[in-house]
């Protein structure tokens, strides 16, 4: 037996049908697509879902695209004191996003200006 409130969203469904309102749905006769979100613990899976229904973006990965616009934007540059300040811009955001990922210094985002020094002295001739 049904209880009240399920009684009457029976009722609706079954109207909907007698009317055809789920006949020609979109994906009819199509398998689901489900999404892999194993990756993600099941406390957060139900605010992930919502978050990203609402196109809403994790700081994190706001931060990540910058940094990749960033980086496009130095590539076709030449050695200017504008790509030294946006080369500055752009370790800011690499050590935000070190920052807020509060995970171990190996599996951190290295900033650019190191590379730089590395390839410098490796270069330079010792006396």
């Amino acid at each position: 037996m049904l209880c009240g409130f399920e009684k009457i969203v029976e009722e609706r469904i079954l109207t909907a049908q007698k009317r055809g309102e789920f006949e020609n749905l979109l994906g009819t006769g199509k398998p689901l697509a489900f999404e892999d979100n194993s990756f993600v613990s099941e406390e957060l899976r139900l605010a992930y879902k919502i978050l990203k229904n609402a196109d809403c973006v994790p700081p994190e990965v706001e931060l990540k695209k910058e940094i990749e616009q960033t980086e496009d934007l130095l590539v076709g540059m030449q050695e200017t004191s504008e790509k030294y300040r946006i080369l500055k811009k752009m370790n800011f955001l690499i050590m935000k996003l070190n920052s807020i990922r509060n995970t171990s210094i190996a599996h951190e985002m290295p900033q650019v200006y190191t590379e730089k020094l590395v390839e410098r002295f490796g270069n330079s001739k010792t006396c």
